[in-house]
């Protein structure tokens, strides 16, 4: 072979080579995103375990469904209120100091609930968990938002969010065990230390884009190209109210928080008043509550994956983001109404069946996250993702003790069911009709 021809192939063989990465890009963002889950997990066990527990807590302790439903909502009241704040905090010191402070603390707080001696101890308990859980999804929201490119955020947030469902579904079993086992205050003591030790990898491992070192030139390009705000983990903004009456301008904002109100008073059902549910009204055994308790979680961990999945693969072939980001809120509050259909039958089987349904619905609904994301000005990622959650909890407040109230009343179920379905029309009326298009705002002042 000639000489000329020997360099025609070698010319062809190192073209590719040339072409190439000097090394193949990371994926240093799902591993990241990996960290937000199980983080997400340890928020919700520790929102839920009191749940688990709240049958053998109130004989234990006296407690009646009055004193119950206040105890069920006391998180939800300072929670929702420290919401704002946190966001602002989530902002000024990023996601690993705040996450990591707040689960340390959160997490310290629950293995307190093991030593409560009564109503006043638990609601002040419960109240201290509620302040320090806040910053927990505005940094959530911020550390998606830095971390992905739009068209990967709907399945991104659908993930973390996955996770206020998956704890339930896996641990449920383990908590009841635990309650049965050897009492009620075991549930708190475990699932608190498991926190603690988790915060305290969070902030070994856990950095943001512009400072996490494992992370290759090619996939920060990649995520930056795509509209990931990368630099906004450099910002250090300054709080100011008027930026929160700026916010509440916009019509994008109202609706979201109208519907995240719809959408978490199902969620705070299912969080607080589902297993006395299954054994109070439903007569069932521990045994059929550990199983049957499961299957809604099962069902919402489902939908929140399908509404993020199904959004980006919408993006990714043409549609517009306000199409793709609306229309799993609308099918998910709409199909949120089902849960009023358990008032018309005695079945346990279908009666689970039809809360699977309504669950699987509120996660679809919980796909709101990603719309957050793309709305929220660039300065104030985790103040938006505070509002919107604080209008959320009122949710959280609400509908313990409503239902609370509604049974000391009645005595049944029935009612409360009526609540969380017409709560559910409004979050569809929301979304569909107020939302409008989704942009990222722009701040004017």
């Amino acid at each position: 072979m000639s000489n000329p021809d020997i360099q025609a192939i070698d010319a062809r063989v190192a073209a590719p080579a040339a072409a190439a990465p000097a090394r193949l890009p990371s994926r240093r963002r799902w591993f990241m995103l990996s960290l937000l889950l199980i983080a997400t997990i340890i928020n919700y066990v520790d929102r839920v375990n009191i749940s688990i527990a709240a049958p053998f807590m109130a004989k234990d302790l006296g407690l009646d469904k009055v004193e119950m439903g206040l105890i069920f909502s006391a998180f939800a009241w300072t929670y929702a209120f420290a919401l704002v704040p946190a966001g602002f905090i989530a902002d000024r010191f990023g996601s690993r100091f705040t996450y990591g402070a707040s689960l340390i603390s959160w997490s310290a707080v629950t293995v307190c609930q093991g030593f409560a001696g009564g109503f006043a101890s638990l609601f002040g308990l419960r109240l201290a968990i509620g302040a320090m859980e806040a910053p927990a999804f505005p940094a959530n929201s911020r550390a998606v938002t830095v971390w992905f490119p739009a068209k990967e955020r709907g399945t991104a947030s659908s993930i973390y969010v996955c996770g206020q469902y998956l704890g339930t579904a896996l641990f449920t079993g383990a908590l009841l065990w635990l309650a049965t086992t050897y009492d009620w205050r075991h549930v708190f003591y475990s699932t608190g230390i498991v926190g603690v030790v988790f915060g305290i990898i969070w902030l070994y491992v856990y950095r943001d884009p512009m400072f996490c070192k494992k992370v290759s030139k090619e996939e920060l390009a990649y995520i930056e190209d795509g509209g990931a705000l990368v630099k906004a983990s450099k910002d250090k903004n300054k709080f100011k109210w008027a930026q929160i009456v700026e916010l509440m301008k916009y019509r994008q904002i109202w609706a979201i928080c109208l519907g995240k109100f719809a959408s978490t008073s199902a969620l705070y059902f299912f969080l607080t008043w589902f297993p006395t549910y299954l054994i109070e009204e439903r007569h069932l055994t521990m045994v059929k509550v550990g199983i049957f308790a499961i299957l809604p979680f099962i069902g919402a961990t489902v939908g929140v994956l399908l509404a993020g999945v199904i959004a980006d693969w919408m993006i990714r072939r043409g549609f517009s983001l306000s199409i793709s980001r609306k229309l799993p809120l609308v099918v998910g509050s709409a199909l949120g109404m089902s849960i009023m259909l358990v008032n018309f039958t005695d079945s346990n089987e279908l009666c689970i069946a039809l809360l699977t349904v309504a669950f699987f619905a509120q996660g679809i609904a919980s796909s709101s996250w990603a719309a957050v994301s793309e709305i929220a000005p660039k300065e104030l990622i985790g103040l938006t993702g505070g509002i919107t959650s604080l209008a959320a909890n009122i949710g959280g407040i609400v509908t313990p003790i409503v239902i609370g109230q509604i049974l000391h009343v009645t005595g049944t179920f029935a009612y409360a069911f009526w609540f969380i379905g017409g709560v559910a029309a409004i979050g569809t009326l929301s979304y569909s009709l107020l939302l409008g298009k989704i942009y990222r705002i722009e701040l004017k002042s």
